[in-house]
């Protein structure tokens, strides 16, 4: 019983330095291919598109709403936000490696924009559960925006501050996303890119609140 309910605690909570896995010096093996588009995955990317990377619980259901956005170009599963270089799916399961679950998105600005991609992160999940999302529990399935650049990064944060208004007339709790600036984005390995795509009665843990999130018009 003590066994259970440490392994739930390094669940809950994330490795300090010196707790986590020590991963690898290489990437681990990927796809070279979105399964749904067929563009390279680790680019090159067009010139002229821009990168963002959210974590909404399990990279299944999240990369296939994107993927679905016009104007999204490509979309990768991967981990981001941890210590361990280089992680597999089993260690970031563990809750020793620190990572998320995230979602890369490379979108064209000219027909879909950040704020319009923020929107979509915010409604299409519940960003007030700390680390978990519905039934999966852990810290790998935080709420997360790593954002490049500072226009994204303030952006991000205006976003979370109207839809906490918004939340809170409904009753709801405090959000407790994670907003920080993009760490190293380590691709998943190949069968979990395009998941549901490959598996369409796979599962989707995705379930918004309900609520809707008015992006400032400033962002």
């Amino acid at each position: 019983m003590f066994f259970l309910s440490d392994m739930l605690n390094k669940k809950l909570n994330l490795p300090k330095p010196g707790e986590a896995l020590p991963g690898r010096e290489k990437p681990i093996p990927t796809a070279e291919t979105h399964f749904v588009s067929g563009r390279p995955l680790k680019g090159p990317y067009p010139d002229g598109l821009e990168t963002a990377l959210f974590g909404m619980g399990c990279f299944w259901g999240a990369e296939r709403l994107f993927w679905q956005t016009e104007g999204v170009w490509v979309t990768a599963s991967g981990y981001a936000g941890g210590l361990t270089a280089n992680p597999t799916y089993q260690e970031t399961c563990t809750g020793l490696t620190g990572h998320a679950e995230v979602v890369l998105v490379v979108f064209d600005p000219k027909v879909v924009s950040y704020s319009d991609l923020l929107k979509i992160f915010w409604e299409a999940h519940d960003p007030t559960q700390g680390m978990r999302q519905g039934n999966d529990v852990g810290t790998t399935y935080r709420s997360a925006i790593f954002t490049f650049g500072e226009a994204q990064h303030q952006a991000a944060l205006a976003s979370r501050d109207a839809y906490q208004a918004a939340l809170a007339a409904t009753g709801r709790g405090k959000i407790t996303t994670e907003i920080a600036p993009a760490p190293e984005f380590y691709f998943a390995e190949a069968e979990h890119q395009q998941y549901l795509a490959k598996n369409p009665d796979g599962y989707c843990g995705l379930k918004g609140t309900g609520v809707a999130c008015a992006v400032p018009v400033s962002v």
